[in-house]
């Protein structure tokens, strides 16, 4: 079968790692992108990012197709309508958050549209650049009237592997943990990139064998496992190397690229 669709991951794959908060893909990515299109294959984005900084990387490639945002937590129409969400069970996020707050650590609670923190921190400011979007600071975000599709404990790189184990240990199996580097983030077990391409496909009509999929981390391991053929990047996570059939070039100067343009 050939192509049909190509998924793209935005942070550390379209958009290299390092890169300033306002990056745009280079112009080679765009111009294989752009070829893509003219093609009639369907690009779609599935990003960590809130739809707002998602939104502006999809109008920078002129891409008006949907948008898979918050790892999968909701999927959202040209202009931010929304097709899918995923709500978390507030017990969870409830008992979830008691356990940041023993450990003394910040935590977020955040539906598609509002990113409400315990405290400010360096995370969370990032976060709020990238997905073009102000955080809310208040010291109860569990009261703020938000109803979580997610919730996620900030920590540290020293610390964040062991609140995953310890929320994996206790709600692995009805929650989906994702490990990263200083903040541990648990949402509903179908709220990941791979279920949302999933529905993407069915609305589209495209078989899972005709897709793509590209991306770098761990919140990209279930789009790369589920998609036709995944490729992680050099750089990738252990999560995203696992689920990736190929790791593209680490020695190219731009491997997104070089793979864009043989598709």
């Amino acid at each position: 079968m050939g192509v049909k669709l190509v998924a793209l991951d935005i942070d550390g794959t379209l958009i290299a790692p390092g890169e300033h908060s306002g990056a745009m893909p280079s112009r080679r990515v765009h111009a294989a992108i752009s070829a893509l299109r003219e093609q009639g294959v369907v690009v779609v984005l599935a990003t960590g990012r809130m739809f707002p900084g998602a939104r502006a990387v999809a109008r920078h490639l002129g891409l008006d197709t949907p948008v898979i945002c918050q790892q999968g937590c909701s999927v959202h129409g040209r202009d931010g309508q929304m097709l899918h969400a995923f709500p978390i069970e507030r017990a969870a996020a409830m008992h979830i958050i008691g356990y940041a707050q023993s450990l003394g650590h910040a935590y977020e609670w955040f539906d598609p549209l509002r990113y409400v923190v315990s405290r400010r921190n360096p995370a969370s400011v990032e976060y709020g650049t990238v997905s073009g979007i102000t955080p809310e600071y208040r010291p109860d975000p569990e009261n703020s009237g938000v109803v979580p599709t997610g919730v996620g404990i900030i920590s540290s790189e020293r610390e964040a592997n062991g609140i995953h184990r310890a929320l994996v240990a206790y709600h692995g199996e009805s929650l989906h943990i994702l490990d990263f580097p200083a903040v541990t983030v648990a949402v509903a077990q179908e709220a990941n990139k791979g279920h949302a391409l999933s529905l993407i496909c069915e609305d589209l009509g495209i078989d899972r064998r005709e897709t793509v999929a590209v991306g770098d981390s761990v919140n990209d391991a279930a789009m790369l496992a589920w998609a036709g053929r995944g490729f992680a990047m050099a750089h990738a996570d252990r999560y995203a190397r696992d689920a990736a059939d190929e790791v593209l070039d680490g020695d190219s100067a731009e491997p997104l690229a070089d793979l864009l343009e043989t598709l």
